[in-house]
Parts: C-alpha cells; sequence; structure tokens
C-alpha cells in the first residue's frame, strides 16, 4: 500500500506544502502535495502523521476488556494533557512488554480537517500512524534521521522528534539509542507500520462498504417493511374487490333465471337482460333501473333473502318483489337498502311461515 508521510511543516495542507510518498514499489518521492494527490486518487493510502503534531505514552488501565478500556481511556490520560481531553481523539495501541498501553492522542479539530482535506483530493485513507512509532521494536531504543529531522521510538517509551544536528547529543539521553542507519528511511518505517498504533479508530474509523450497510440497514428494512405492507394491503383489496364482484354477478345471474328461466344459454347478462325488457315493453328503463337496484340491495344485504316472485305494473311504474327471509329483521335491512338506493319503498303484507318469513315489497318512484 502506497504510504503518504506529511511533514511537520504542513499546517493546513496547501497545495504545495511538501510531502514524502513512499509507493508501492519502495521509491520514495518528494512533491507537492497537489503532485502527490493526482496520482494517488481513489487509491487506498496510508497516512503517517509527524510526531510532532500528536503525544504519545504508555497508560495503566484497570482493565483488559475493550469496552471497559474505552471507558477508562479518557480518564487514564487527563492528567498528562494541556488542555481538555474531550479535545482529543485517543487511539489505543498495542500493550507495551511491562502491561501498559500506548496511546496516542490528537487533536480531534486538526485530525479532521486533515482527513476532509484529503478527500477533498480524492485520497482514500485507509490507515494512520505516526512516524516515530513506526521504529521496528525488538532492538531497544531506535533512532532514524529523515534528512534534516529525526525521530526516536522502538522499544523505548519516548517518542518524539529531534533536529538532525542535535543527534551527538542525544545519544545519551534516555538512551542507549541505535541510529539505524539506511538510505531509505521512509521504506524502514513502513516495514514497522504493523507494530504500530493506527489512529484510524473509532470516529475516524475507515468506513467501507459493509459498516455503511450496517449505518443504513435498519432505514432501508424500514423501507422494506413498508413496501411489503403496502403491497399486501393493494392485494388485499384487489382479491376482496374481485370476490365482491364475483358475488354480484351471481346474484344478478340467479335474479335472471328466475325472472327468464327459459334462456338456457347466457353470454351477456346485461346486454340479454336489456333485450327482454326492450321486447317486453316500449318504456324499459324504469324496471330496469328498479332490477338494477334491487339486485344489489339484495347481494349486499349478506342474508339468507331471496326473490321468491316479481310483478312490474308498467302503468304505476312499479316493481312488487315477493321475498323470503329468515325474519322480518332482514326485511327491515332489505328495505333500508332499497331506500338507501333512492327508491320509494311500500311494505305490503307479510306472514310468518315455518321456515321463515315472506313479505311483499314495492318499489316505484324511481332515482
Amino acid at each position: 500500500m502506497d504510504c503518504l508521510f506529511l511533514g511537520p511543516e504542513c499546517g493546513e495542507l496547501a497545495d504545495d506544502c511538501q510531502v514524502h510518498w513512499l509507493r508501492e514499489d519502495g521509491e520514495c518521492l518528494a512533491l507537492s502535495l497537489r503532485e502527490c494527490a493526482e496520482q494517488l486518487r481513489d487509491k487506498a493510502v496510508t497516512l503517517v502523521l509527524p510526531i510532532e503534531a500528536v503525544s504519545s505514552f504508555l497508560v495503566e488501565l484497570p482493565t483488559a476488556k475493550d469496552r471497559w478500556i474505552r471507558q477508562a481511556l479518557p480518564f487514564a490520560v487527563e492528567e498528562m494533557l494541556a488542555e481538555d481531553v474531550e479535545l482529543f481523539h485517543l487511539a489505543l495501541g498495542p500493550q507495551h512488554a511491562d502491561q501498559r498501553h500506548r496511546v496516542v492522542a490528537v487533536r480531534r479539530d486538526l485530525l479532521a480537517g486533515w482527513l476532509a482535506r484529503l478527500d477533498d483530493l480524492g485520497l482514500d485513507i485507509a490507515a494512520i500512524h505516526v512516524d516515530a512509532d513506526m521504529l521496528p521494536g525488538g532492538h531497544g531504543g531506535q533512532a532514524l534521521l529523515l534528512g534534516e529531522r529525526g525521530v526516536l521510538g522502538g522499544d523505548s517509551e519516548l517518542r518524539m522528534a529531534f533536529a538532525a544536528e542535535q543527534w551527538p547529543v542525544l545519544q545519551g539521553v534516555d538512551g542507549p539509542w541505535t541510529l539505524i542507519e539506511t538510505d531509505a528511511p521512509y521504506r524502514v518505517l513502513f516495514e514497522g507500520r504493523s507494530a504500530a498504533t493506527n489512529l484510524a479508530q473509532a470516529a475516524f474509523a475507515r468506513r467501507t462498504e459493509n459498516q455503511a450497510w450496517i449505518i443504513w440497514r435498519p432505514a432501508v428494512l424500514m423501507l422494506g417493511l413498508g413496501l411489503f405492507l403496502h403491497l399486501g394491503f393493494a392485494l388485499f383489496q384487489a382479491f376482496y374487490y374481485e370476490w365482491q364482484a364475483e358475488r354480484f354477478a351471481q346474484t344478478s345471474l340467479a335474479l335472471y333465471k328466475e325472472l327468464f328461466p327459459e334462456d338456457k344459454r347466457i353470454v351477456n347478462l346485461r346486454a340479454q337482460l336489456a333485450e327482454h325488457l326492450k321486447a317486453g315493453a316500449p318504456s324499459s328503463s324504469g324496471f330496469l333501473n328498479l332490477i338494477e337496484a334491487a339486485s344489489v340491495a339484495v347481494a349486499q344485504g349478506k342474508s339468507s333473502v331471496s326473490v321468491a316472485q316479481m310483478d312490474y305494473s308498467q302503468v304505476r311504474g312499479d316493481l312488487a318483489l315477493q321475498v323470503r327471509a329468515g325474519d322480518f329483521a332482514e326485511v327491515e335491512k332489505l328495505r333500508q337498502k332499497l331506500m338507501e338506493a333512492g327508491l320509494s319503498v311500500q311494505m305490503g303484507s307479510a306472514n310468518r311461515e315455518d321456515d321463515g318469513v315472506t313479505a311483499r315489497v314495492i318499489l316505484g318512484g324511481g332515482q
């Protein structure tokens, strides 16, 4: 993976600030941030911060459980910071040989600003390290010169930068220190990144596609559930109205067969009924309206009401129905349905029989 090294003078990451780019093939280039970004656009990059921009310590933590460690971390380092601990992003690193943990603290606003700037330039920051923390361990305290600047790290607790000309003075301070002599110092740092603290944690963790899905999953599931319920309700309505239409059609067909038993083949009920009415009377529209209204009312009643006989008087313009029902209440419901349809309804004789009641219902007056 390519590595982008920021220097201590980078500040707000202007286009012309000088950076070092360690390519995947091991070649290291010194160039401006804009030039580097043009070649690294949309590529995964390891960002390396200068030690001058962060604070690094070893702290004792009272627990070994990750969740509790995160809760205890601010309390463990607040006395070591010159500013309010809430202003800092705290990155937890590996455990030291004496059981203490490495902690790297960086101002939240500073890190957020750098990452936003690099994102604007099209860089995909996959990991974040600190240069002095990338010195290899296992060989005591290590020192490495990066041009006019040097860094201290390795197995030592100390992480710091120094001017290269100060190296002779520092050799005996908090040492001993071993100077790594190399023509490829940035390559040395890159090779030590696996043991270094990755600052891409918590709010600054790299957001992968899977993490993005986890964030959006509840909303997507709720949207899917809403769509499923909407489609289910629409299907229910479709089936219900289809059932109602079939029920009305069957009621109309039964009534037609009672009126015209001689018709054995029924193809188009409405057309055939209109033909009968046209042939039987010069003015059949009133009868057609009455019989349609009666058919719908009987079907909507959801009861045992049936039409035993009907008589139409062209002179009076009324339709007399002889109906059978389970009880008088069903006859009354039929009357109300007919009146709701706008018909004039008169009740004739009504008789109770062994299997229910019979009643004469006279419809007239039109809608």
